[in-house]
């Protein structure tokens, strides 16, 4: 088994919270936290800045796939930030969980 954190950036809390329910819901993530944080980016030639929030997942490395297809489909951006971080170790309990969570019953 492989695991990954699933790093997305949401609009506002509302966006995020749609997002995380509709991937719980389908098994494709353990669990969310939701971060409010302060973005600065090049977007279309210019330097902007926002107030965002910050998705932070864990999940089975086998829900990759649908999980970028299944934001894609919720997200407002155009672009939505959705990246894999992999976990290298952890406690093994807590692992155990995250495959129990993600594996539809």
């Amino acid at each position: 088994m492989s695991f990954s954190v699933v790093y997305v950036t949401a609009k506002h809390e509302r966006e995020a919270r749609k997002i995380a329910k509709a991937l719980l819901k389908k098994r494709l993530i353990a669990c969310a936290n939701m971060v409010p944080i302060k973005s600065i980016y090049w977007w279309e030639g210019a330097i902007k800045s926002d107030t965002e929030v910050a998705l932070i997942m864990k999940t089975q490395d086998i829900n990759r796939e649908s999980i970028i297809l299944e934001v894609k489909a919720i997200h407002s951006y155009e672009v939505p930030c959705i990246v894999f971080l992999p976990i290298e170790e952890g406690n093994p309990e807590f692992l155990d969980w995250i495959i129990d969570e993600t594996t539809p019953p």
